[in-house]
């Protein structure tokens, strides 16, 4: 359950795992700092990031975050469909594998990177779902708004949330191609993991409305 004023609770853990809790916001800290991102890119990374985790306390907190460092409702907007692409792009991209198992292929590897080509096939088992699938998934990363270059980041961000290691190569080497420097690539992982992490903390409200 989900209840906004309970966001308060988060505070009850610096008193029940202190310094857990301090090395926890002395990271989370230096996660969100200006850097070789800015803050507010790194708010909409943070933002679709928060949509994949479905971590509702994590929306709140970083869509207000995210109005605080001028991103638009526009820029939301668009940085929710990068998200929304890259979590549907997972599930088709493991595809492959589904198709490997079905077709009875021998080994005990999940993923080879030769394997996605397997997901070709899938245009011509479900042609129309495919089509627009590509459609959708092109159009979500096409610049906009948002640039080809911040999308890209933002893409894999959530691929590493996401674990699609078939969507980290591809939209690592997209990102690469938009510019995307290494030191920008490691703050884009950084905040993804914060966000990851971010989840399980503030869904400790949970745990400590049970507890009564």
């Amino acid at each position: 359950m989900y209840n906004k004023e309970d966001i308060s609770r988060l505070g009850e853990l610096k008193t029940l795992a202190k310094k857990p809790n301090a090395a926890f916001h002395s990271w989370n800290g230096a996660v969100f700092k200006e850097g070789a991102l800015s803050v507010k890119l790194k708010e909409l990374i943070a933002i679709a990031s928060a949509t994949v985790t479905g971590c509702p306390y994590c929306i709140e907190i970083h869509a207000g975050a995210a109005i605080q460092a001028a991103v638009t409702k526009e820029e939301a907007a668009e940085a929710i469909f990068v998200a929304s692409a890259l979590k549907a792009g997972s599930a088709f991209a493991h595809g492959a594998n589904s198709l490997r198992a079905y077709d009875g292929a021998e080994g005990e590897a999940l993923y080879e990177k030769a394997f996605f080509a397997k997901t070709s096939a899938l245009q011509a088992l479900a042609p129309e779902a495919f089509n627009t699938f590509i459609a959708f998934s092109t159009e979500a990363v096409a610049e906009g708004v948002l640039s080809v270059k911040e999308k890209e980041i933002i893409a894999v961000a959530i691929a590493h949330i996401t674990g699609c290691p078939y969507c980290i190569e591809l939209h690592v080497a997209n990102a690469k191609a938009a510019g995307v420097t290494k030191e920008q690539l490691a703050e884009t992982i950084f905040v993804a993991s914060a966000l990851n992490a971010g989840s399980a903390f503030a869904h400790s409200i949970n745990v400590l409305n049970a507890w009564q």
